[in-house]
């Protein structure tokens, strides 16, 4: 069953998922391994003119620093930052770590990037009756063995989870119960809802859905009829119901960014510029994540709406940001000069595989 139809219908097995999301990992890593650092505020990420801030410790956010901000922005709200080169091996060999404290608990972990994962915890490895305090158990071998701090959210299903585990950070836990769940859901701005950005929150709006009981409001069919198959899915989690499972070893299909302009553009190099940025974002997906991709997409939406795609695949998974950029540069190059202005630009990567399945393998015969 394809994964946006798993809500249907209310699932009659109560289940007891936990949604673990470490603090400002990448920053809290750096400021663990570095004491000067410790108490600052932090960037991890390149300073350089087109730098991305990858991550940024709880110092440097008060400020408004925030991931996938340019660090020219991030340098001119927090003059004193301190941008800290990116050490993925480092953050993929303490992701592994914590990994492991997640399988001493479940089998059923679905890792959505390097510092956070969903965990099915209705039985439990080590018989612990309680939910909340499974996750405690977790979060206090992780301050243990790492020294970082996590937080989590427990619920009955991912989407309150998800919810709950932003609603106590950083270093805190929250459950939202059955009981809760749907008073929960119903007093949520439509932008707090996962997995609702901002075009899809500003439709609601438009719409007159500001609130998670304006959506409850609405029948299945005007919520399809304006959001097509998605309109479902927020059909039932305005009803607190998510029927999804927590799915181990789990492989995104593609990984994508796009970015719409405040001022059209013709120029190759400026648009060159505006890529930077989306090949980070991309690029700092399949790091975190462990994977590589062989189909590299370029799209491209002009003034008057039209949009096209074009792609390129590669017979060997994209090993680097620089080959990522240097194949996405060549799709844009294939365009020039452009027959009229562009309103937004987009980077995707697809035919997605795990790290380990896109090494060459080879025999040695003996």
């Amino acid at each position: 069953m394809d994964e946006d139809d798993d809500h249907a219908e209310p699932s009659p097995r109560q289940r007891k998922i936990i949604h673990v999301d470490m603090d400002a990992f990448y920053a809290s890593v750096e400021q663990r391994d570095n004491p000067d650092l410790r108490g600052k505020p932090v960037a991890v990420g390149g300073s350089r003119e087109r730098g991305v801030v990858a991550a940024a410790s709880y110092e440097a956010r008060k400020f408004g620093v925030r991931s996938a901000m340019p660090s020219v922005t991030a340098k001119r709200q927090c003059p004193d930052l301190i941008f800290v080169k990116p050490r993925f091996e480092v953050y993929k060999a303490v992701s592994l770590q914590i990994r492991e404290i997640f399988a001493e608990h479940t089998p059923i972990i679905e890792p959505l990037s390097l510092d956070e994962a969903y965990l099915d915890v209705t039985e439990n490895l080590q018989g612990i009756p309680l939910a909340r305090d499974v996750a405690l158990a977790i979060r206090g071998k992780i301050k243990l063995e790492t020294g970082l701090n996590a937080s989590a959210g427990i619920a009955y299903n991912k989407f309150l989870a998800k919810l709950a585990s932003d609603h106590r950070k950083p270093n805190g836990q929250y459950v939202i119960t059955p009981e809760m769940g749907p008073a929960f859901v119903e007093s949520l701005p439509v932008d707090k809802f996962h997995g609702i950005g901002p075009a899809t929150s500003a439709k609601m709006n438009s719409l007159g859905l500001y609130t998670g009981l304006d959506m409850r409001n609405q029948s299945l069919e005007f919520m399809q009829a304006n959001f097509g198959k998605a309109g479902s899915y927020y059909y039932w989690i305005s009803r607190g119901i998510d029927n999804r499972e927590v799915r181990a070893n789990r492989i995104r299909k593609s990984v994508g960014a796009e970015n719409t302009f405040s001022t059209d553009l013709t120029d190759f190099d400026a648009m060159v510029v505006e890529l930077e940025p989306l090949i980070d974002k991309v690029w700092r997906h399949c790091e975190g994540a462990g994977n590589r991709g062989r189909r590299v997409t370029l799209k491209m939406k002009f003034d008057d709406f039209e949009i096209i795609t074009r792609s390129r695949s590669v017979s060997v998974a994209v090993s680097s940001r620089s080959d990522l950029e240097r194949l996405s540069v060549a799709l844009l190059q294939n365009e020039m000069p452009v027959q009229k202005p562009v309103r937004l630009l987009g980077i995707s990567l697809s035919s997605l595989q795990s790290e380990v399945q896109a090494e060459p393998q080879f025999n040695l015969a003996l």
